[in-house]
C-alpha cells in the first residue's frame, strides 16, 4: 500500500505498508483459493483499512488493484465479497496487459535511464515483460509463472536438487517460447527488474556490500549456495531474510532461465513498478477532475 499526495505534476509518497500474504500458495488443484489463504488476504486488507483511516484518505482517492492470483481463481467473487466490508472499497481485478502497462509507467516515473529498456516483473503467480522507449511501450505481455507458483511446483522439498532448476528452466522456456523471438528482435539497451524475486537478490547483494547489478555469474553463485543448503529455510545464505527465503530459490531459478533464454548480461532493480504505476494513474485521474 502506498500513500501519497500530489506535489505539482507528481505524486509524492508519504508512507508505505507491506505484508507478505502469498495468496497463490493457497490455490488448490481445482482452482479454488483456500479459506486459510483468503483469511491472510482479508487480515492484510484490514490493516490497510486502518491505515486509510489513519491518513484520512477520501473515498475517491483510493485505487485497489488485484492481479494474477485473483485473475486465475474461480472464487474471486467470494474473496471480493468478504473484502468489501473490511476494506470499504471495491477491488478491481486487472488483466495481465493492464498490469504490464502499470509496471512500465511505474518504472518510467522512478528509474532514470535512457534508451530502449526491457522491464521484467516477476511476481508470485505471473511475470510481465515490457519493452519501451521513453514513455512509448513497444511490446508487453503477461505470462503465467511466478515465484510462488514455481516454489510449489519445483522447490517444495529439501534438499533442493540441480534437476529442480532444470525443470524450472524448461517450464520457463515452454511458456516464453511464443514471445522469445519478438523480444530478441526488438532488443534493448538496458534491462530493469521489479518486484520480489529481483528485490530478494538485490537485498542479498546489498548485505554483502557488493555490486547490486545482477549478472549470470551472480545468479550461478547463488544457485550453488542454494544447492548446498539442507533445509528449505536457506538459513546459511548470508543476507537472505526469513521473509524472502520461501520463494528465493524459485526466483533465482526464473532469473537464471530468463538470463540464458533472453541473452541478458546485466539487470538492475527498478525504482518502482506496479504500485507506482497505479499511483500515477490515480494522480492523473484526480488532477483531471
Amino acid at each position: 500500500m502506498l500513500v501519497a499526495h500530489s506535489v505539482g505534476n507528481q505524486p509524492q509518497i508519504l508512507a508505505k505498508y507491506k505484508r507478505k500474504v502469498r495468496l497463490a500458495d493457497g490455490i488448490g488443484a481445482d482452482g479454488t483459493l483456500s479459506d486459510e489463504a483468503m483469511q491472510r488476504g482479508i487480515d492484510c486488507l484490514a490493516m490497510f483499512a486502518s491505515m486509510l483511516q489513519h491518513h484520512q484518505i477520501s473515498t475517491d482517492a483510493v485505487a485497489v488493484i488485484a492481479t494474477a492470483t485473483l485473475r486465475s481463481i474461480n472464487n474471486a467473487a467470494d474473496f471480493n465479497a468478504r473484502a468489501l466490508p473490511v476494506l470499504g472499497h471495491p477491488i478491481e481485478i486487472i488483466c495481465g496487459m493492464r498490469e504490464a502497462e502499470f509496471i512500465y509507467q511505474g518504472m518510467v516515473a522512478t528509474t532514470p535511464t535512457e534508451g530502449r529498456r526491457l522491464v521484467i516483473d516477476i511476481g508470485g503467480a505471473s511475470t510481465e515483460f515490457i519493452i519501451g522507449d521513453g514513455e512509448q511501450v513497444l511490446f508487453k505481455t503477461s505470462l503465467p509463472f511466478g515465484s510462488v507458483t514455481f516454489n510449489r511446483l519445483f522447490f517444495s522439498e529439501a534438499p533442493i536438487q540441480p534437476l529442480d532448476f532444470d525443470d524450472a528452466a524448461a517450464k520457463v522456456e515452454q511458456i516464453l517460447a511464443e514471445h522469445r523471438s519478438q523480444l530478441l528482435s526488438l532488443g534493448w539497451r538496458a534491462v530493469v527488474g521489479a518486484s520480489g524475486a529481483v528485490q530478494s537478490v538485490v537485498e542479498v547483494l546489498q548485505h554483502r556490500g557488493v555490486s547490486e547489478t545482477i549478472t549470470l555469474d551472480v545468479l550461478g553463485s547463488l544457485k550453488q549456495e542454494i544447492l548446498s543448503q539442507t533445509s528449505l529455510s536457506l538459513l546459511d545464505i548470508s543476507g537472505l531474510s526469513t521473509e524472502r527465503a520461501p520463494t528465493f530459490a524459485a526466483g533465482v531459478a526464473i532469473l537464471l532461465a530468463l538470463f540464458k533464454q533472453l541473452q541478458i548480461e546485466h539487470l538492475s532493480l527498478s525504482g518502482g513498478a506496479l504500485r507506482e504505476g497505479v499511483l500515477q494513474m490515480l494522480h492523473q485521474r484526480l488532477h483531471n477532475h
